[in-house]
């Protein structure tokens, strides 16, 4: 689990808050099939160890989990972890660990090296759905994969759904073969235009960075709202009147903060949020809630998770993280006319998602909003399954609420 970065010592991390069976949280399986890869490097980047060993949210190393855990009985779930590493890779001898979260992460004091994630699979016209994607620079730091289908009419204007990726903050990419194969599908499905946006990661880029990058790219897609820019999907075919943002886990988190930004700051040519779609959303608080009951363990770890890649953090009832702790802004001025929750049984996070539903319904917030639950399921479920009967049911739901 996670602990605190002492100097000369590597102090373990959290299970991988990304794509986990039931509520264990014990498995970060987003690699498809076939032999392990190469960790992919990132760096230089400078960590302060003495910063986040004085840094307000103090909290105790916890015992090491090494490789992955058993899989919970779904067939998608061991055929992705035939290409997990089943234990921890060696570490340099002459390499500092600060932090690490196996078999995940590992952050030297130079570098971090990411062993799931960060694969990359090109954009294409998927030859199964008809589905066809392109990647945009919006500028240094942010990127986007977006996604068209099939068009009867080539002069169809369709909804728009800009989607923040998942990963607690420091994993994930938009052009990973999980999140690519998973927007071919839904896109077909649902007949909408995704931007999958590519923001930047802590802790090389400690949170609020990707908070940052997320708004610049929303900013992007409005300023298409007046029918001229430089991405001609937008221009062509996305119908401004029905823009949505979204996100799982992580990504939830951003979408809700994109969309309270909006109450304040508004969008370029008038541009409005028609509504929110929260996937498992990644909120916390020093409250405790059932869920948090699955398993102990697994949700102590998941605040340390935030001290680390929010080193500036006031802890578990900071409004990024908790926003519905006194000094969060008003879930009343949300700036979108219809939400959707969906959430896990089996997810340590679960209540969180559902406090979120109770809090917006009980604050005065004059738009229409709706929870769904998938029975017996864990966090993300639906990138470890994404053929089970729930994760279809899942992707029916969120592709109705964006046809209304």
């Amino acid at each position: 689990m996670l602990g605190r970065a002492w100097a000369g010592t590597a102090h373990p991390g959290p299970p991988c808050l990304w794509a986990m069976p039931g509520p264990d949280f014990s498995c970060c399986v987003l690699a498809r099939p076939g032999p392990p890869r190469r960790p992919c490097r990132v760096g230089p980047v400078q960590l302060d160890t003495e910063a986040r060993r004085a840094g307000p949210a103090q909290v105790p190393p916890l015992p090491r989990r090494q490789g992955l855990q058993p899989p919970f009985g779904a067939p998608d779930l061991h055929q992705a972890m035939a290409a997990a590493p089943t234990a921890s890779p060696a570490a340099s001898a002459d390499d500092e660990i600060v932090y690490e979260s196996m078999p995940c992460i590992r952050i030297y004091k130079n570098r971090v090296e990411r062993y799931f994630g960060s694969e990359f699979v090109a954009a294409s016209t998927d030859d199964a759905s008809g589905v066809a994607s392109h990647d945009r620079t919006i500028s240094p730091n942010v990127s986007a994969r977006l996604y068209l289908p099939r068009l009867e009419d080539p002069a169809a204007k369709l909804p728009v759904l800009v989607y923040y990726h998942g990963g607690g903050f420091y994993l994930g990419s938009a052009f990973n073969p999980t999140f690519h194969a998973y927007f071919n599908s839904f896109t077909a499905l649902a007949k909408v235009l995704v931007v999958s946006v590519e923001y930047r990661l802590a802790p090389e880029h400690p949170v609020p960075a990707a908070y940052a990058d997320s708004w610049e790219a929303l900013a992007w897609v409005a300023r298409h709202a007046a029918g001229a820019g430089d991405e001609p999907w937008l221009v062509d075919h996305a119908e401004f009147s029905s823009l949505y943002l979204g996100g799982e886990s992580a990504g939830s988190n951003i979408a809700h903060h994109m969309t309270m930004r909006v109450a304040e700051e508004g969008l370029a040519h008038g541009a409005k949020i028609r509504g929110l779609v929260m996937i498992h959303p990644y909120f916390l608080g020093t409250n405790k809630v059932g869920s948090d009951e699955l398993d102990p363990a697994v949700r102590e770890s998941l605040g340390s998770l935030w001290c680390v890649m929010c080193p500036t953090t006031t802890g578990e009832d900071d409004p990024l993280i908790n926003p519905f702790v006194d000094g969060a802004p008003g879930l009343e001025s949300l700036a979108c006319g219809r939400v959707l929750v969906c959430i896990g049984e089996g997810d340590v996070l679960r209540d969180r998602g559902r406090a979120y539903y109770d809090r917006l319904t009980a604050s005065g917030w004059r738009g229409e909003a709706e929870i769904w639950q998938a029975p017996g399921k864990g966090h993300t479920f639906d990138l470890l399954e994404p053929h089970c009967h729930e994760a279809v049911e899942q992707d029916k739901v969120i592709s109705d609420f964006l046809d209304r």
